[in-house]
């Protein structure tokens, strides 16, 4: 397995988080992957052979090459049908509002083919990335892409920009009171902000921050039993921690350690070293 996390262009970071790919032969691929929400909605491309999502109440489906991963909410579960060779494009929690007409809303635990999101011009922009010779090639695709869409588009709101920022910030641990209160705007102001410009609630996305938090201490082993854990990221105790563990990887802490949660951080944006 080799994956690359890269930074976009200077003028693009307000929005993009990073650029990553992904490549795992057949032989080699595991099983199944669980995709677990960390805030962020993503452009996937699959330039090797595709995946199927795995529901939890029907028989898998087939992903599309190409597609947006909106808001997840609760654990996204794939499985790999042959070689893996995928380019990730992932956006800040408030970052593709500016890039797509579609309410952001609606788009929650979804992967939407491109030309839903984008019209015409979504299709051309997968045949480009796939088409593409190099990493390099598939970032400067999507960049001329994005920037064409970004000089149609209004720039993101600056309480929510800066509310994001405090939950980062933070690791997820502030209430929403601290944080309406902090930025002087009222709960119910903040809450249809982010509803419009990231799809979820304060709430959810603090949530959502905090178990990433977790999963990558629980990935360095920086711990020594989960109710340490469970303090160390402000839960009230260990069962209040599982129980927000399960709702987002559908499993227990303890049976998600190991091969499953290492994949899923890949495929969330986890820090990784840079190459």
């Amino acid at each position: 397995m080799t994956h690359r996390i890269l930074d976009p262009h200077p003028d693009l970071r307000p929005f993009v988080k990073c650029y990553w790919t992904l490549e795992i032969p057949s032989s080699k691929a595991p099983a199944r992957n669980t995709i677990v929400p960390d805030g962020c909605i993503k452009l996937i491309f699959h330039h090797a052979d595709p995946y199927r999502h795995l529901p939890t109440d029907g028989p898998p489906i087939q992903l599309p090459s190409c597609f947006v991963v909106g808001q997840l909410t609760q654990p996204y579960a794939v499985e790999p049908m042959g070689k893996t060779a995928t380019f990730f494009v992932c956006f800040h929690p408030n970052g593709f509002l500016p890039f797509t007409s579609l309410p952001i809303r609606e788009m929650e635990n979804k992967a939407i083919p491109l030309s839903t999101v984008f019209g015409p011009a979504g299709n051309q922009l997968g045949q480009d990335i796939l088409n593409a010779a190099s990493t390099e090639n598939r970032i400067a695709k999507a960049e001329a892409f994005l920037f064409a869409r970004l000089s149609e588009k209004k720039t993101i709101d600056r309480i929510v920009d800066s509310t994001v920022a405090s939950i980062l910030t933070a690791n997820g641990k502030q209430s929403v009171s601290e944080l309406s209160n902090h930025h002087a705007v009222s709960r119910r102001q903040l809450a249809r902000k982010f509803s419009t410009t990231i799809g979820l609630s304060p709430k959810q996305l603090s949530k959502t921050i905090r178990l990433q938090a977790a999963l990558k201490l629980l990935l360095a082993k920086d711990h020594n039993k989960l109710t340490e854990l469970a303090y160390q990221n402000e839960y009230y105790d260990q069962a209040h921690f599982i129980r927000e563990f399960k709702e987002f990887t559908g499993l227990t802490p303890k049976e998600f350690y190991g091969n499953e949660l290492k994949m899923s951080l890949i495929f969330d944006g986890a820090d990784f070293p840079q190459q």
